[in-house]
């Protein structure tokens, strides 16, 4: 096998890289509403498996990734908030859509950009900006879910590859993408696995590096985008093994954690589409001699999913400054854990609420609030099981209380960076003294606590900076009452177990006269 070094090809000129921003976005825009409103309609699209052709062709000719790839080898920049603006957009009309330029930016390019050969860089940068190929990331395998270290895709060297083997499963873009980012674990001489991970960059076009597709999966709701079981026996050249500035460990959490920063892209766009269908479907629906806009209930209903748009809004200002690749994120798990988890309760709550709101109509598959609620939930599970993280935030903060030799949770949290101002609005139903010892469930109801408390800080920041005063408080009376809440349900004694075998004595007809 032969493969060319291209570090010397210089990217081709495109015209979007010189556009200023403002105008890149619009005609970003311009292209998303030609294709799913003018040439297609996209509530027909999304009820079906798959893309016409011509709708991702017309969607990249706009050039969507330039925003994700540095000046030096083509792009725009990859600043994040342009990131965060085009994937915002995209999820606004589609959050399928956003999900597949989300996969291209979060779990390939920026970690290309950050952490590939230089050699190779400005050959898979091009293969983007020129023929509009598209990558995705490999790490789930069908017995390794949240168990990601011990995964069991493996590799070995030769002289000029590296040669792996495995079974991956539940990447988006199966079938699709052109690269892949592939996870494994290096075999020893006598069959062991090691505890690290590598990371290799795999074309899907070249020989010896084509990933088999085994099946495709029935997904349900996010339509537009594949997903299957994958066999991996492929040789990678060398160059293409990404190199991590400490261990390969690290290497993933950095990328998960940004990728956790950067799901809020995908959830501003989804939360203002839900507000927006609201606000409309409630002003021009009659019920009586009044709008359903003036009832107290749907008021509570629509000021949740405004509530969901400031704090949305909030983490991606957050993000765009403190999400970079310059920026290690390695050790910054209990902040990106709160604001994949908070996020992403709050897409599946504001599509509910848009259910709810909307009615029977809702319930047809092609009205947005239905397919919004199943292609909300599967953001709750990937990337880490929101009731996973919610359990690792809150060993993370009984872990930093023990070393500061603090009980009181209050105490702790107004001296902790992430929480500092926002304790303060809510330091009457945190003033207790933490038990370190807490069963699993109540580590899980203690992290949702903890996570919206981290997001709220975002909240006063973005205030602080001049956003709309009147978001701004309304959201964080929101925040204080769903934390009300859940402080409630952290306090009461629940030890309840399931009873495995429950039927003896348990059929209620027996119960009843005959």
């Amino acid at each position: 096998m032969e493969y060319t070094n291209h570090s010397a090809e210089a990217s081709l000129p495109v015209k979007g890289v010189q556009l200023p921003f403002q105008q890149f976005l619009q005609n970003f825009n311009n292209t998303l509403d030609r294709v799913f409103h003018q040439r297609a309609d996209i509530n027909d699209i999304e009820t079906r498996r798959g893309l016409p052709p011509f709708v991702m062709r017309e969607i990249l000719s706009a050039d969507p990734f330039l925003a994700f790839i540095p000046k030096a080898y083509g792009g725009r920049g990859a600043s994040t908030y342009e990131g965060i603006e085009i994937i915002s957009a995209a999820s606004y009309e589609s959050l399928a859509l956003g999900l597949t330029l989300g996969i291209n930016w979060a779990l390939f390019l920026q970690p290309v950009g950050k952490y590939a050969n230089p050699g190779i860089k400005q050959s898979v940068f091009n293969g983007f900006i020129a023929d509009k190929k598209m990558g995705g990331l490999m790490i789930t395998e069908p017995n390794f879910g949240s168990d990601a270290l011990n995964m069991q895709t493996s590799f070995t060297e030769e002289e000029k590859y590296y040669h792996l083997k495995g079974t991956k499963h539940w990447a988006g873009l199966t079938g699709w993408a052109d690269y892949w980012l592939l996870t494994a674990r290096r075999k020893t001489a006598g069959g062991d696995l090691m505890r690290d991970i590598d990371f290799f960059i795999c074309d899907n076009n070249k020989t010896g590096q084509m990933i088999e597709v085994e099946e495709y999966f029935e997904n349900l709701g996010l339509y537009m985008i594949p997903y299957g079981r994958n066999k991996i026996d492929v040789k990678i050249p060398h160059l293409y093994r990404l190199e991590p500035e400490t261990t390969g460990i690290s290497m993933m959490l950095d990328t998960l954690h940004r990728s956790r920063l950067e799901i809020p892209a995908m959830a501003l766009g989804f939360i203002k589409r839900m507000l927006d269908e609201a606000i409309t479907h409630c002003q021009t629906r009659l019920v009586g001699t009044k709008s359903l806009f003036k009832y107290d209930q749907v008021q509570q209903r629509l000021a949740s999913i405004q509530s969901a748009y400031t704090i949305t809004s909030a983490i991606c200002a957050h993000s765009s400054d403190n999400a970079g690749v310059a920026i290690d994120l390695a050790p910054h798990g209990l902040k990106a854990n709160s604001v994949k988890t908070v996020v992403t309760d709050m897409m599946q709550d504001a599509a509910q609420q848009l259910f709810q709101l909307v009615g029977a109509k809702a319930y047809k598959q092609n009205h947005i609030a239905g397919r919004a609620i199943v292609d909300s939930r599967p953001f709750q599970i990937f990337e880490g099981s929101n009731d996973i993280l919610y359990a690792q935030i809150s060993e993370a903060v009984v872990k930093l209380m023990k070393q500061a030799k603090e009980n009181n949770l209050f105490q702790f949290l107004k001296n902790y960076s992430l929480t500092e101002k926002s304790v303060e609005h809510i330091k009457e139903i945190l003033n207790f003294n933490l038990d370190m010892q807490l069963p699993q469930r109540k580590l899980v109801e203690l992290g949702k606590v903890l996570g919206r408390i981290v997001t709220m800080e975002m909240v006063i920041d973005l205030g602080n900076k001049g956003f709309n005063p009147e978001l701004i408080s309304n959201s964080i009376n929101m925040i204080k009452q769903e934390l009300n809440h859940l402080i409630s349900a952290y306090s009461y004694t629940n030890t309840t177990l399931v009873l495995a075998d429950y039927k003896e004595d348990s059929h209620w007809r027996s119960f009843v006269r005959k």
